[in-house]
Order: structure tokens, then C-alpha cells, then sequence
């Protein structure tokens, strides 16, 4: 049995996904590239790329990952390049995405001959946070003015516009698409192609992958351009757990366990978004908040209810472990970086990554 921590990859979960994402490509005609700030856990990276066109990234060492370890097209986006990543950036990707005008004419002669892109932001989104929504006020994520973009048309051959954020709704993504192309649609014809970023939860139970499909196909056809989507959540969903043992119990008004992992270091999002995690099962009469083990008074994974009272030596499951949760895990408080494991289509569970004290002392100097 593997030692937990571990985060555990479930191949015929993430099969799923893979299976949808397939279909709207067959579907659509547009293509998927794996959003790596959400997901780069590279040892499923050749089973995904059978499904999947590429990646897309958002910065230089993603962009590198991706040229690497995933076959197809690596497409290049940072909010800002620095000048002494531009040549690798050029060598590792076969499209270069700039945030902005002032980036693409800095970086114009340099990048000449390689196909480039600029981001584009609408000023709508679906998010409820303000922390993550791209539109937010004084946003700095992409060019907003039509007339600023015009001028520069000939020096592109498309847009980037990643304005969704855990969109769940068709009818939103249909109705800020075609508020897209009121605002934008004169130079969306001058385009190639047009990638619409991430954050659609189309692989969700009873989205109605036919009408996406449908809105996706009109687009590129009225527009005639190359689709993009970037699925990052939609990518891996669901097909992920962090598999954890309780350490200790106690009570202090309530039933308390802690475990031998932490929300501050290995699933930062939950913490940074104050959302609980996933429990399963969750159900019982017996009610525990359970706890990371790291100092911080806050590192509590959440309220769940559990059929009979928590006992150290038990076995936990933490669900939808692997959205921006893997990239952003850390080693604060020295706490052991939970390890990585595949459970294959056969059942059979494999090992591919552990850690231990001399990756956290190369960590820093």
C-alpha cells in the first residue's frame, strides 16, 4: 500500500473527460489545448494527448513542459515576457500570445515569422470572485479597445479571449459570445484564429455538449477561423483524490482529526477561495472538522459527517484533488509533499513520484 500522503490519479475518471473532449473536437472542428496552470502533472501527459491537441501556457516554463511532454501544439501566453525568455519562448512554442500592444511591438522584430496572438478582454466574465475574474475593474489582462487593437491587426493572425471562469451555464457562454462578437466581430474577420481560453465546465454532468458543439461550429464557419478552447478544470475533474491518514483526534467543542497533510500546502486554492473540500463519503451522524497538521490556526480541510466516530490510523479520501491544487502544492511548515500516484484502466495502482527531505532542502538555498 502506498505511503500517504498521495495524490491519486484515477485513469478511467479522467478517461471520462477525455472521452467528452474528444467529441467536441470530432463535433465542433475546434481544437483543446491542456491549460498547464491548472494541471501539470506530466505522467499522464502522453495518455491525455491522445485526446487532446496540446497545451497552452502561461509562462516560460510551461511553455518548455509542454514542447516537452505533450504532443501537439504548444501555444506561448504570458501577462508579461520578460526579454531574456523571448528566445526560448520563440524555440518551444508554435504560437506566441502577447497580453498586450506595448509587449507585441517591443518584441515585433524579434518574434517576425512566428505566428502571434493578442489577448483580448471583453470586459464581461462568469466569475464571482473578484480575486480570479479577468474583467475585474482596471484589469490588467489583455487589450479592450477596438479601435487601440485595429491598427496592429496585421502584425496577428488571432485573439485569445479567456473570459470564463467556472462557467457552468451554456446560455451564459452563448450570450457573452455573441456580446464578443457585436464588440469585436470587424476584427475577428481578420483573423485565423480565435482561441475562447477556459474555465467552460463542459465535461459537468447534463451540459449540453450538442449545443456547444452547435455555437462553436457557427462561429468558425460565420467567422472562418480556427477554434481554440483551453480546458483546465474541464481537463482533469473529478479525477483526483488526495489520499490522507488521520494522525490524531481531540475535541474542543468539537470532534477534531488531524491528518497527515495541509490545506496550506496542498490544496492552496480551497484556502485562498475559503471553500471546504470534498469528502466521500460524507455521510453519518457523527460530525469532524478535520484538520492539516501545519501551524497555521486556519489549515482545516472542513465540516464532514462520517458513519462511525475518527480514529488515528484511518484512511481518508479528499475528492477533485487536481485543479489548481498539484501546481500550487509547497513545502511550508516542512510538511511532506504528498507523493503522486496512477491508478491504471486495469485497477492496478503505480507509484511515479514520492518526495522527501532533500527535495525540500533543494527548494531553497
Amino acid at each position: 500500500m502506498i505511503k500517504t500522503p498521495y495524490y491519486l490519479i484515477d485513469k478511467s475518471l479522467l478517461l471520462s473527460n477525455m472521452e467528452k473532449i474528444a467529441w467536441l473536437r470530432s463535433n465542433s472542428g475546434a481544437k483543446a489545448l491542456l491549460a498547464l496552470k491548472c494541471f501539470a502533472t506530466w505522467s499522464v501527459f502522453d495518455f491525455m494527448s491522445d485526446y487532446m491537441d496540446g497545451t497552452t501556457s502561461s509562462s516560460l516554463y510551461e511553455v518548455k513542459l509542454g514542447r516537452e511532454k505533450f504532443k501537439g501544439e504548444t501555444h506561448a501566453y504570458s501577462v508579461a515576457w520578460a526579454e531574456h525568455e523571448m528566445i526560448e519562448v520563440l524555440a518551444s512554442s508554435d504560437k506566441v500570445i502577447f497580453n498586450s500592444i506595448g509587449q507585441l511591438e517591443r518584441y515585433e522584430a524579434l518574434s517576425r515569422g512566428h505566428m502571434r496572438g493578442l489577448r483580448v478582454n471583453p470586459g464581461i466574465s462568469t466569475s464571482t470572485f473578484d480575486l480570479a475574474d479577468p474583467a475585474r475593474p482596471f484589469s490588467r489582462l489583455g487589450e479592450h479597445d477596438p479601435a487601440k487593437i485595429a491598427p496592429i491587426c496585421p502584425l496577428i493572425s488571432g485573439f485569445m479571449f479567456h473570459n470564463n471562469c467556472e462557467n457552468h451555464s451554456f446560455e451564459r457562454f452563448d450570450e457573452m459570445l455573441g456580446q464578443i462578437e457585436g464588440r469585436f466581430g470587424s476584427l475577428i474577420e481578420k483573423m485565423q484564429w480565435i482561441s475562447l481560453g477556459g474555465g467552460i465546465h463542459f465535461t459537468g454532468p447534463n451540459y449540453p455538449l450538442m449545443r456547444l458543439a452547435q455555437r462553436l461550429k457557427e462561429f468558425s464557419e460565420k467567422h472562418q477561423v480556427q477554434i481554440y478552447l483551453e480546458p483546465g478544470e474541464a481537463a482533469i475533474t473529478q479525477s483526483t483524490t488526495l489520499e490522507l491518514t488521520v494522525l490524531d483526534t481531540l475535541n474542543n467543542g468539537k470532534n477534531l482529526a488531524i491528518v497527515d497533510s495541509s490545506v496550506e500546502a496542498h490544496m492552496l486554492d480551497l484556502l485562498i477561495y475559503r471553500e471546504s473540500a470534498k469528502m466521500a463519503p460524507n455521510e453519518g451522524a457523527h460530525e469532524w472538522m478535520v484538520c492539516g497538521k501545519s501551524c497555521l490556526a486556519g489549515d482545516i480541510f472542513g465540516e464532514f459527517h462520517f458513519e462511525a466516530p475518527l480514529v488515528a490510523g484511518q484512511r481518508l479520501s479528499i475528492q477533485d484533488a487536481a485543479g489548481y491544487t498539484m501546481v500550487k502544492k509547497n513545502w511550508f511548515n516542512g510538511v511532506q509533499m504528498p507523493s503522486i500516484a496512477i491508478r491504471e484502466l486495469d485497477g492496478t495502482e503505480r507509484l511515479v513520484r514520492s518526495f522527501g527531505y532533500d527535495d525540500f532542502v533543494s527548494n531553497l538555498s
